[in-house]
């Protein structure tokens, strides 16, 4: 090894490394919290690790316990030593528990879980160079990115995206025809139809799992007669004349970028956001 080691650097060096992987660790357990609910319970009010437990529809005192002492280790959640009370502040709140947050972002631990259980198929690419289509990565990656980006379109499409394009909002409020390309599990679409009744949206992705729980969300949120999802890639679909034509954080992803989308015209305009 050429040079000498420079202690100064090695210590803050292995101490990044260590900081890295001990929040690489922390992505098990906050997973384990979301899905049990431990994070909601806690929101609640302080409690001990009996009373969350409990809270939480009957757990093991003593896996919450462990649990909830490694999120007061990582700063996730707060402990006070003298009353054995966890809770969750406002601030931790607003990433692990309120889903209309900006910053909540249970959707990045789910990305983070996915990418490393596809590790195997992206070193194979390595070997063959080749890639990994996106609906052959491991896990549900498709639900996890629709589930990391929904907080933003939450909290920006309506309120600030739609209404910096000139026209357009009065236009929405008129009725207009609406493409939502590249909607994923279409939680942008949805967002839209809800704030502007009288237009219609169709939402287009090429994944078509992604499309089915869009079909889902739509059914569940009472939408179904007025928003439609279809499957195509962007180069596919077959509708012309739209007034308004959106694609969220899609464009960077697209083979073929100058070509997408075909629906392009002198009538309409484009919001891209991401």
């Amino acid at each position: 090894m050429a040079g000498a080691i420079n202690e100064a650097k090695l210590h803050d060096f292995v101490g990044k490394m260590l900081g890295d992987l001990g929040g690489a660790m922390s992505v098990p357990t906050v997973r384990i919290g979301l899905r049990l609910g431990l994070f909601d319970a806690l929101a609640q009010a302080p409690a001990t690790a009996a009373e969350l437990a409990d809270r939480a529809g009957g757990l093991h005192e003593r896996y919450v316990r462990e649990w909830a002492l490694a999120q007061a280790a990582n700063g996730y959640v707060d402990f006070d030593p003298a009353t054995d009370l966890f809770s969750l502040s406002p601030e931790q709140a607003m990433v692990f528990e309120n889903r209309d947050s900006p910053v909540y972002l249970a959707g990045a631990f789910e990305l983070v879980a996915a990418m490393i259980e596809a590790e195997a198929k992206v070193e194979e690419c390595f070997r063959k160079g080749s890639g990994v289509r996106w609906g052959d990565h491991a896990g549900c990656l498709f639900c996890a990115t629709g589930a990391f980006f929904r907080p933003g379109y939450v909290n920006n499409i309506v309120q600030s995206w739609i209404p910096a394009l000139d026209g357009v909002e009065a236009k929405l409020r008129q009725g207009a025809k609406v493409a939502d390309v590249g909607c994923g599990v279409g939680f942008s679409t949805l967002l839209m139809a809800e704030a502007w009744p009288e237009s219609s949206f169709t939402g287009y992705d090429f994944h078509e799992p992604s499309i089915v729980e869009a079909r889902r969300h739509a059914a569940d949120h009472g939408l179904g007669e007025r928003v439609r999802f279809e499957v195509a890639t962007a180069k596919e679909i077959a509708g012309r004349e739209f007034d308004l034509v959106t694609m969220y954080d899609c464009l960077h992803d697209m083979a073929i970028r100058a070509a997408a989308p075909p629906i392009c015209g002198a009538s309409w305009r484009r919001a891209a956001a991401g």
